[in-house]
């Protein structure tokens, strides 16, 4: 049996379908799956251990696959994907559609599972892990910052980001991608860096002492290694987007707005560094800080 399954996206995206990757392996243990999604994520691909292919996709185009026993829609309600997917001839299908509406305001994890449950497929919503390396990370000191997003709605101000830096100490590591460099230099101000290199940023937050982030890949990949983590929540809700549970702080002050929008949303602006910095402290332990004597202080109260 060979099984096509469509999520042309990102990495927080693709983390969010590996109950129901995992769900399509289990019902279908013998098929070749190949999974319909942009080459660079082949290393998280790697990890999730219910793909046999990766089909290197780029967005909505055309997918290069003919006559799957079987398509899955896991990119989104259509009509462009679920057209694409009609046009590799599969002779099934599951999507969103007129039999099965698309469900608004739902987590992102919970649609893909129960949209796989009304085809008989049971999925694990907690099924979010992945799998481990084949030599095991010992957690260490590093204190992850990731200060990038794919939007700049997401994007809390770099200024904030480097007095939480300043503040947490030596042990902040500041990760981005080649495109967000500068942000990182601006950032982490001397520290350590990270730039690039997905399977490199998968083991520093697999071996994390915490990770610190928007709301965008790198907070699904702490999820999967059960790295604590404060994720900072503006345009989007928590409760469609957020981690559904584990030891993670997740700040948002209830607003919603334009993800796609260039500047940050109002509502990820009312966030202030003295929140990043508390919530960091629960999950840090709520002892001295590493930093200055005077971020210690100030972190007192």
């Amino acid at each position: 049996m060979r099984v096509l399954v469509l999520r042309a996206l990102g990495l927080g995206d693709l983390l969010t379908a590996v109950p129901a990757l995992r769900g399509l392996r289990r019902a279908h243990p013998d098929a070749e799956i190949t999974l319909a999604a942009p080459g660079w994520l082949a290393d998280a691909v790697d990890r999730i251990d219910a793909v046999d292919r990766l089909l290197p996709t780029e967005g909505l185009v055309p997918i290069d696959y003919d006559s799957p026993d079987l398509a899955v829609n896991l990119h989104g309600r259509g009509p462009q994907s679920t057209a694409l997917l009609r046009d590799t001839r599969p002779a099934r299908l599951i999507t969103h559609g007129v039999h099965v509406p698309w469900p608004a305001h739902q987590h992102e994890v919970l649609r893909w599972c129960r949209l796989l449950a009304q085809f008989g497929i049971a999925c694990d919503p907690d099924d979010l892990h992945l799998s481990p390396l084949s030599v095991p990370l010992p957690r260490t000191d590093d204190i992850v910052v990731h200060p990038g997003a794919s939007h700049g709605a997401r994007r809390w101000p770099a200024d904030r980001f480097a007095e939480v830096v300043r503040a947490l100490g030596p042990e902040v590591v500041v990760t981005g991608s080649p495109a967000d460099e500068p942000l990182v230099r601006e950032v982490a101000q001397g520290r350590r860096t990270r730039v690039g290199d997905l399977a490199g940023l998968l083991d520093l937050v697999a071996g994390a002492r915490l990770v610190l982030c928007g709301d965008t890949g790198v907070a699904h990949v702490a999820t999967a290694y059960r790295t604590p983590s404060v994720v900072l929540f503006g345009p989007v809700s928590p409760a469609e987007w957020g981690p559904r549970s584990g030891p993670h702080r997740v700040l948002w002050h209830g607003t919603t707005g334009d993800t796609f929008a260039d500047r940050p949303d109002p509502g990820l602006l009312g966030i202030t560094a003295d929140e990043v910095l508390r919530a960091a402290r629960s999950l840090l332990g709520g002892g001295p800080w590493p930093g200055s004597a005077s971020s210690a202080r100030a972190m007192s109260g």
